[in-house]
């Protein structure tokens, strides 16, 4: 018996499941292959620690990797109740990841006290197929802010949007975004959650293409959002960032992993 672990990932989605993803393997420690929905995003895993890997394109693939009786951790919304009905069926055990589960890498609570030598950041997220950063670069035109740039951007969108920021951080230096900015501006709720484990100020900023699961959880953990690319707002938030009181994060990940374990048999 095997175990899986599926996670949606995509150039018109991003990689946030995918982040949360990498995060709950390395807590659970055992042999479990991830299966993607983007062959690209497959053949890095390695550099953040995953072992192994498999591109399957769509999530009706997933049965010609698996075979019957295998386990599965599923983390995505493609599916309908009827086919998750037969993916219970199918496996012998199966584990659902709700849409707006709090996960955070351990290594972002670890660097909560280090410095940090970045005043702000923008991350705009993995993705950007309309160039929707491009059209909307006014709401942060005349501020001393850095750029995090996306898994999924194109080469040329990427040397365009270097011009317009005067630090950029690549897709591999994630981590070091997260961990060494004050302030981040993002659409990512991940981004988000990390930021905020490592010390940091997010601002939730809400693309119309991204997902709302997380508004009850950012306005419980009194996390600035802003809808609309609305500058006045941001300006607002900027004001009064120093005195705002954010909500804590949980180091135990809202027991995600320890559902599974108890779930799974691993």
């Amino acid at each position: 018996m095997k175990t899986y672990y599926y996670v949606h990932t995509g150039h018109r989605i991003g990689l946030d499941r995918f982040r949360r993803a990498v995060a709950i393997l390395q807590e659970l420690s055992c042999e479990i292959t991830l299966l993607t929905s983007d062959f690209r995003i497959a053949q890095v895993v390695k550099e953040m620690g995953i072992e192994k890997s498999v591109g399957i394109d769509v999530v009706r693939n997933i049965p010609h990797i698996a075979q019957n009786g295998d386990q599965l951790i599923f983390d995505s919304d493609e599916a309908n109740p009827l086919m998750l009905e037969d993916m219970k069926q199918f496996f012998s055990k199966f584990f659902h990841i709700p849409n707006n589960s709090i996960v955070v890498d351990q290594k972002f609570f670890e660097a909560r006290n280090k410095e940090k030598t970045v005043s702000m950041s923008y991350f705009f997220g993995d993705d950007d197929y309309e160039k929707d950063l491009e059209k909307h670069l006014d709401l942060v035109e005349g501020l001393d802010i850095a750029l995090g740039l996306g898994f999924y951007y194109f080469l040329d969108y990427e040397a365009m949007l270097e011009k317009k920021f005067q630090k950029t951080f690549e897709f591999e230096e994630y981590d070091e975004m997260i961990m060494q900015s004050d302030l981040l501006l993002t659409c990512s709720p991940q981004a988000v959650l990390d930021s905020l484990a490592a010390g940091g100020k997010p601002i939730y900023l809400q693309r119309e293409d991204y997902t709302h699961d997380f508004d009850e959880v950012f306005e419980k953990l009194k996390i600035p959002m802003i809808k609309g690319y609305d500058k006045s707002q941001l300006s607002t938030y900027l004001k009064g960032i120093d005195e705002h009181k954010y909500g804590q994060i949980d180091k135990i990940c809202n027991n995600i992993v320890q559902n599974i374990k108890e779930t799974l048999i691993l």
